[in-house]
């Protein structure tokens, strides 16, 4: 139900007539008549006497109950008729007293000056003639007896109500000359008081015979509104006469006043009659209305063309007041506790924004100390904007857009701030940061905030956040930018009810901002410049103002006025280092009893901390980053913490040894640098098995530190396995994503050592020293093992060389010799046997004599060989092409990788 509206109370029902118990009676009789038939006895008759008497006290109870329940009712409806009837009175009184603060006369605007606003009157502007009926909003339900409809017509009737008409269709007032002059007098006096003499003009032979002349109005020809009094042979927007009683009024008039007296006038309309109590006001009571308004007129009716600083006069400590420079009623103050908690300020380039919040970011600093108030100043036009504020203590930081990542970085941290300041307020048990001394408040002043938006536009939620809760924590905002239709949100806009507006291009944003086209009307040029329109919730419109210069002698002096001052720390940390060497590991705060390793710090904003980051006993970590990133100083820290450590050699064929080693069992850390080039080395059968021995090791309970350049086919699911993945600077913004990083992450310009590590920015600490890294001995040099070897080569010649001057003590021979040779099975003759593999093929029966018991010797270019001559089924131990690399595989043994010489 609305709130106007009363429910009325209903007519109390008419209680229902008590019924007979007739049952009830003729119970207790049979009763009696079956005992006396059974007794016998005289006193069973008696009990059936009681059926009557139970009637009739039934009956006379009911009757009793009827009207104990009829006077409640009646005393019910009483106190409901009360209620709505003081109900009735109150609503009545607020909206009698809503009507004439909307529609003030002349008396009311004596009492109590209206607010100027800066709309000059029109032809819909309306004037109150007097008092009278009007209608009331305030409606009644319910009831349908003759009381309720009577109060229906009373509340549908609001008495001595102002009774106003438009201007624009004139105004005749019909009585003898006395009364009309009055009555007229109190309409122009009324709309003097209400607008300046800049926005209303008067004109007429009736100035100077009504006793007007005082009035500033008076003459005014460049106003923005011209009222002709009486007859004037000029051209004026609306006109008040006087006529006789029975005259005609002049052509155009629409709203005619006939007064016998004052108190009893009668108004026609086009809209029909209605009876008033007209105003009216003397010539000696006009004159000093007007008298009073010519001494203000000076001062309120011009705004200067230049104010400095110095020239405002000071504004009370309490709240956050600031005078912002001049208007038409003086200094102008806006208080960002009052009338915000937060602004929103518009003007084009070169109307000067940038000077009206550094005057309104001194004139702060000028009242509060920094104990009480800091300033976070965000400039996204250049970075320059409030390079002359940083000198104050007031200033905990200053945000600009040459320095992108720290925007986000310091925007971000304001939900932080929100979090930190709730959780005080909570700790104290206050509601209010007024109530809370040890909290200061915070003026976030942002410059271009559509160009803030435009680079970063997921901080939009952040600012919404902090306008819908920044109230109570102490926390405002003063957004400034070229336009805010479109650009700042209505959830946003909402919670900035003060609305400052320099010169703009187009009406629909200067009705944004400051409801009217006033800010749009401003012409062009230097004269508009430092010129802006006020509208703070209580103005019924916006007032004009010339923004006050703040020079640097004006800075200095309020920075010299707060000297020895201590300044608020700034809402969020330093940023990270771009080089941060390895702490005392015993120094670090340890979280648990966990025996980690250090990695560095990370950067949390959002939650104003910077925590050391660690490797858990157990974890895997993929560290991946371009060239000259920190891979491989990353892996030396994460070494020199880690003594047991395996790492990973880089030659392919250690590589494989140790890798293979290393998926059969237990072992210790695992560290690898360049995993994806080192695989790369491997043909193809080799990679994929060399990256399936991988997963096994990355799922040991294990540390395991792997780094690569980029993360692409097998690799992929490799990385997966890992539960941690640290992003370095990458070459790419295409191959960042494709190793999981988020778009918004990605920054070429990202300094060594700086990763994205589980949803953060992280500096790695660099190692004090790099240790060399273990080696290990990738094949023995191949000796004879059994009298009969055979070795398969496509290189005969210098093979038999080679081996001829190694090995000594064998005689060295090729297979088409050692086919007719007659003692090379001699026993205890140690022979080393050379042939190409077709030679093999076609010696057969050789062949398989070495094989089964001398020992087969396969190089390394010949692999498809080794499965055929040799019958080994599996991969075997890796082995470098043209670099004298071989298998020896002996009967029933597994090959192994040699080195011919």
């Amino acid at each position: 139900m609305d709130a106007t509206t009363i429910v009325l109370p209903s007519a109390p029902a008419e209680a229902r007539r008590p019924p007979l118990p007739l049952l009830a009676a003729v119970v207790p009789i049979i009763a009696g008549v079956v005992l006396w038939l059974v007794t016998g006895s005289l006193f069973a008759l008696c009990f059936a006497a009681l059926g009557p008497l139970m009637l009739v006290a039934s009956y006379l109870d009911g009757l009793r109950t009827r009207g104990r329940e009829r006077r409640r009712a009646e005393a019910e409806t009483d106190a409901a008729w009360q209620r709505a009837e003081a109900e009735l009175e109150q609503l009545h009184a607020e909206e009698h007293a809503a009507m004439w603060r909307r529609e003030p006369g002349a008396a009311e605007c004596l009492l109590e000056p209206p607010l100027r606003g800066s709309d000059a009157p029109d032809r819909h502007t309306t004037v109150v003639l007097g008092r009278g009926v009007r209608g009331s909003r305030v409606q009644a339900r319910g009831g349908e007896d003759e009381r309720s409809r009577a109060f229906r017509a009373r509340a549908q009737q609001l008495e001595d109500a102002p009774v106003a008409v438009p201007i624009g269709g004139g105004i005749c007032i019909r009585a003898t000359s006395p009364v009309a002059r009055a009555v007229a007098r109190a309409i122009v006096v009324q709309l003097c008081l209400r607008f300046a003499p800049a926005q209303l003009g008067l004109a007429g032979d009736g100035i100077g015979e009504w006793a007007l002349d005082a009035l500033p109005h008076a003459g005014r020809r460049r106003a923005a509104f011209r009222l002709g009094i009486g007859e004037s042979e000029l051209r004026t927007d609306a006109i008040i006469c006087v006529r006789r009683p029975g005259t005609e009024p002049p052509d155009g008039i629409t709203t005619v006043v006939d007064c016998v007296d004052p108190g009893r006038a009668r108004v026609r309309t086009p809209e029909g009659e209605r009876e008033i109590v007209a105003e009216a006001l003397s010539a000696q009571q006009a004159r000093i209305v007007g008298a009073d308004l010519s001494g203000r007129s000076d001062a309120e009716t011009s705004i200067p063309d230049r104010i400095g600083f110095d020239d405002l006069s000071p504004v009370s400590a309490d709240g956050l007041a600031a005078s912002l420079g001049r208007g038409e009623r003086g200094d102008m103050t806006v208080d960002l506790v009052e009338d915000g908690p937060h602004a929103i300020v518009t003007g084009m380039t070169g109307t000067g924004k940038s000077e009206l919040l550094t005057s309104w970011v001194a004139g702060l600093a000028a009242v509060h100390s920094p104990q009480e108030l800091a300033f976070v100043l965000v400039d996204f036009k250049g970075g320059t904007a409030f390079d002359p504020l940083r000198r104050l203590p007031h200033v905990v930081a200053v945000i600009t857009d040459l320095d992108a990542d720290g925007a986000r970085r310091g925007v971000g941290s304001l939900t932080a701030e929100l979090r930190r300041r709730e959780a005080e307020l909570a700790r104290t048990g206050v509601r209010d940061v007024s109530e809370c001394p040890s909290l200061a408040r915070l003026v976030i002043v942002v410059d271009e905030f559509a160009a803030l938006l435009q680079e970063h536009p997921d901080l939009g939620a952040i600012f919404t956040d902090v306008a819908a809760r920044g109230r109570a924590l102490g926390m405002h905002l003063v957004l400034g930018t070229q336009r805010a239709s479109g650009i700042i949100r209505d959830a946003l806009a909402a919670n900035c009810p003060l609305r400052l507006s320099l010169r703009v291009a187009e009406t629909a944003e200067s009705r944004f901002v400051i409801g009217s086209d006033a800010a749009a009307e401003l012409p062009g040029g230097a004269e508009s410049r430092g010129l802006a329109y006020v509208r703070r919730p209580r103005d019924g419109a916006a007032s004009a103002v010339r923004v006050a210069l703040t020079a640097e002698t004006d800075l200095a002096e309020v920075q010299s006025r707060w000297v020895g001052s201590g300044s608020q720390p700034s809402p969020w940390l330093p940023p990270l280092p771009t080089r941060l060497a390895l702490p005392d590991v015993a120094s670090v705060e340890r979280v648990g009893t966990d025996a980690s390793v250090l990695l560095g710090r990370a950067d949390e904003p959002e939650q104003q901390r910077q925590p050391w980051v660690r490797l858990g006993d157990g974890e895997g970590l993929a560290i991946i980053g371009g060239p000259g990133a920190g891979k491989t100083s990353a892996l030396q820290l994460l070494r020199g913490q880690l003594d047991d450590a395996v790492m990973i050699p880089a030659d392919p064929e250690q590589a494989w040894d140790a890798v293979a080693e290393l998926s059969t069992g237990s072992h210790g850390p695992v560290l690898c640098d360049d995993l994806d080039v080192l695989t790369a080395r491997f043909p193809p059968e080799y990679a994929q098995l060399f990256l399936s021995r991988w997963e096994s090791i990355v799922r040991s309970p294990a540390i395991t530190a792997i780094t690569l350049s980029r993360v692409s086919g097998p690799l992929g699911r490799l990385i997966d396995a890992l539960p941690r993945r640290a992003l370095l600077r990458l070459t790419s913004k295409v191959e960042h994503i494709a190793a999981g990083g988020e778009p918004a992450a990605f920054d070429r310009n990202r300094p060594a050592g700086r990763a994205w590590l589980d949803g953060r920015e992280v500096q790695l600490c660099l190692p004090e020293a790099s240790g060399s890294a273990p080696s290990s001995v990738s094949g023995a040099v191949w000796s004879p093992s059994r009298p009969r070897a055979g070795i398969i080569t496509p290189a005969v010649q210098a093979t038999r060389a080679v081996l001829a001057g190694a090995h000594p003590d064998h005689r060295v021979v090729s297979l088409a010799e050692a086919s007719t040779a007659s003692n090379v099975a001699d026993a205890g003759d140690r022979i080393i046997i050379v042939g190409d593999p077709e030679e093999w093929r076609a010696q057969w029966a050789a062949l398989q004599g070495i094989r089964t018991a001398g020992e087969l010797v396969v190089a390394a270019e010949c692999a498809s060989e080794l499965r055929q001559l040799a019958g080994v089924r599996e991969l075997p131990p890796y082995a470098q092409l043209h670099a004298d690399r071989a298998w020896s595989v002996q009967a029933g043994g597994k090959p192994r990788r040699v080195l011919l010489s």
